[in-house]
């Protein structure tokens, strides 16, 4: 039975600001594309960074049928909501915990970092674009200067001033999206960064095809056959990538 519910516009609202993320970011995300074809084609590892519900991105980047087996995660249990709200909060305004992560790694002369932070201003993930930067890594920061604008700078910096590339999500400041007229719900970054992270992906595949390039995707571990596809990427990266 159809339902009674009259339209809110709220799917519509969405569809409409992917479409304008894509067309915003034209230009940026074919210098993303570009850096993350780079880094694969030179044997580089691909980092993800985020704190909070952007952990949900960095998620999205790692492990995911139909992505980049060359990617590690950068994570502490500290910056994951589901260990402690108050606590993940804390982390991310910590400073000193980007370095001790990015010290443990290490990072090879071809990785390009990712990192994901809606407001871009607390210290976590301003400091893993810095470290990152210092250490000549380029830096794609997946952020909304717009919410940057509107919130407290905690880290002296933003990822928007210190990425090399800036994915503008869009995001308005508080990040929900509903009413149009007067937001109170429906939080809007997490559809937003893992849109551009897959139109990301999706032209790094077309510009690979074109290139003759192969490109190490994991494929789905639910489809009969493809566990041992899987397995031989784990064997190719797990050294550089223990996650897996």
């Amino acid at each position: 039975m159809p339902s009674s519910t009259p339209s809110t516009g709220y799917g519509e609202a969405v569809r409409a600001h992917l479409t304008r993320l894509e067309e915003h970011n034209a230009e940026a995300l074919d210098e993303a594309t570009r850096l993350v074809l780079g880094c694969v084609r030179s044997g580089g590892i691909i980092l993800t960074a985020g704190a909070g519900h952007s952990l949900a991105a960095v998620a999205e980047t790692f492990f995911r049928a139909g992505g980049l087996a060359c990617v590690r995660p950068l994570y502490h249990p500290e910056l994951l909501p589901l260990h402690g709200a108050r606590a993940s909060t804390v982390a991310e305004r910590r400073s000193g915990l980007a370095e001790q992560l990015l010290t443990e790694v290490g990072m090879g002369e071809h990785d390009v970092v990712v990192v994901f932070s809606t407001s871009g201003v607390n210290p976590y993930p301003v400091e893993v674009a810095q470290h990152a930067r210092a250490a000549g890594r380029p830096v794609i920061g997946v952020t909304s200067p717009a919410s940057t604008a509107a919130a407290p700078r905690r880290a002296g910096s933003t990822l928007a001033e210190e990425a090399t590339v800036v994915l503008d999500t869009l995001v308005p400041p508080g990040d929900i999206a509903y009413p149009v007229e007067a937001p109170f719900t429906a939080p809007l970054s997490s559809l937003a960064v893992m849109f551009l992270w897959n139109c990301v992906l999706v032209r790094v595949t077309e510009r690979a095809a074109q290139q003759s390039v192969e490109l190490p995707l994991w494929r789905s571990s639910n489809v009969v056959g493809n566990d041992d596809w899987n397995a031989e990427l784990m064997r190719r990266y797990h050294d550089r990538v223990p996650q897996l």
